[in-house]
This record gives structure tokens, sequence and C-alpha cells, in this order.
């Protein structure tokens, strides 16, 4: 099923013993567009503090009390290691980790960097456009240092600029719950369209820029404008992700 990533913040996580914390936000790299992990704030029992724990850890979510029954245990997660998640997560911290709780791995031979969010895999885009004039080309130290891992609250607003100019901000997600990859983006268009949401696949992304906080993709303002509406209160099913693929002439790859 198709799941808005607001609509999970607040789950809680629950272990045999209680509680383990509540969803603050989540972890998806740039090379694929899936989850890779779940930021967690603990209870007063770890003092509040943040712990990254995979979607390998859940398992059968409880959708109508909002819970996410895991396979670990509180002591497993007081005593796992100390990561920071107020700064960029290294692959060095995501070893410790796997490590550590025996998770398995999924970057291979991934590069730090490698994706979208600083370079253009050719699987992302159809045809290459051209950037937008008032956009800033000079190459970022800020996303070539960065790890491949990106914050969906920090990337939430960020700009959307389409083949002819500016289109709205990036307002939530919708991932598939069956393998936690992020399918589209939710934009609110902004008093140019009264504010009207929109979605975006996120194949139609072709670049991100760091410095200007601008997510690139090549659509125009006008496909956008006429694009099917989205209500955020009715979940996504297959019809209505073969009429927005059918509107925009894109080849529909089920995810």
């Amino acid at each position: 099923m198709k799941r808005s990533i607001k609509s999970l913040i607040g789950y809680s996580l629950k272990e045999t013993d209680g509680e383990i914390g509540k969803v603050d936000e989540f972890y998806f790299d740039d090379i694929s567009w899936t989850i890779r992990y779940l930021v967690v704030k603990t209870g007063n029992w770890l003092s509040g503090r943040k712990v990254l724990i995979s979607p390998e850890a859940l398992l059968k979510p409880d959708w109508e009390n909002e819970e996410f029954p895991v396979n670990l245990t509180k002591d497993q997660i007081e005593n796992s290691p100390d990561i920071d998640t107020d700064k960029p997560v290294s692959r060095q911290h995501e070893e410790e980790l796997s490590s550590y709780y025996t998770w398995d791995t999924y970057w291979g031979g991934q590069e730090h960097g490698a994706g979208i969010f600083g370079s253009m895999p050719s699987e992302l885009y159809e045809s290459e456009i051209e950037e937008p004039e008032d956009i800033d080309d000079t190459e970022e130290s800020e996303g070539n240092n960065d790890p491949h891992l990106q914050s969906t609250e920090a990337v939430t607003g960020y700009t959307i600029h389409a083949t002819d100019g500016e289109i709205g901000k990036v307002v939530d997600y919708i991932l598939d719950d069956t393998n936690w990859k992020i399918g589209y983006l939710v934009i609110d268009t902004g008093s140019w369209l009264n504010s009207k949401k929109r979605l975006l696949s996120t194949g139609w992304v072709t670049n991100v820029k760091w410095d200007n906080k601008v997510v690139i993709i090549n659509v125009s303002t006008d496909e956008v404008k006429n694009s099917p509406d989205f209500d955020s209160t009715q979940p996504i099913n297959e019809v209505d992700e073969k009429i927005l693929y059918d509107y925009y002439g894109r080849p529909h790859h089920k995810k």
C-alpha cells in the first residue's frame, strides 16, 4: 500500500518489554529512494536519545494502532553504537550498526554521494534538460562531502524547478510499505495554483542543488498545472498511478 511519510511520524516502536520510542523522521538513500532507517526518539528510559532502526528490524506493522513492532530489545538499543542523528551519518556509522545488529548491508559497491543528489544516473531520467538560469551550477562542496543518506525532514521544503520555472515545494513523500521505496514527492504549488497538491514521480527527478535547496524535474509547469488532483486524505491505488503516468505520457514501472 502507498502511504504518506507524514502519516507515519509519531508511530510507536514496540517490543516485548514495551515502547521503545516514536518515529521522528526517516533517512533514505539518494540512489534508489529507499528508506534505510527510521529515526526513533526514545522516551525517558533512554533520556530521549535518538536511534536509527532499519526497516529490517520491523515485524508486521499494526497500522490501526499506529505501531511498528520490532525484533529488538531495549537492552540491544541501549547498548547500540551511539550515533549523533543531528549530524550526517557516515558509512562507518552504518557499518557499526550493521555489525552490531547483524543487519544486511545494502550499499554493495555504492559510493558516497552517488545518485541524483549530485549526479544523474541514466535510469532516473528520460532526457536531459537545461537547468534554470537562476540556479547556481557550481559544484557544491556540501553535496560532495555528505554521505548518501538524506533526511526526509531536511529535504521537505526544497523548491521544485520544472523545465521552465519554479512550481512549488516538497511537502511530503509517498512510499510503498511493501518495499519502503519512495515513489512520489508531494508538492504544494503555492499561490500560482491556489496551493494545490500534486504528485511527481521520483523517477522524474534529474538533479538536486544542495546550496539552493532545489529539486530539478523534467516536466513543464503547464504539465504540472493540468495534472490530476491529489487528495492527501485518500489512499493511492494502481488506477490513480496509471492515470498519472498516462497523463504525463511516461511508462509506468510498478515499484
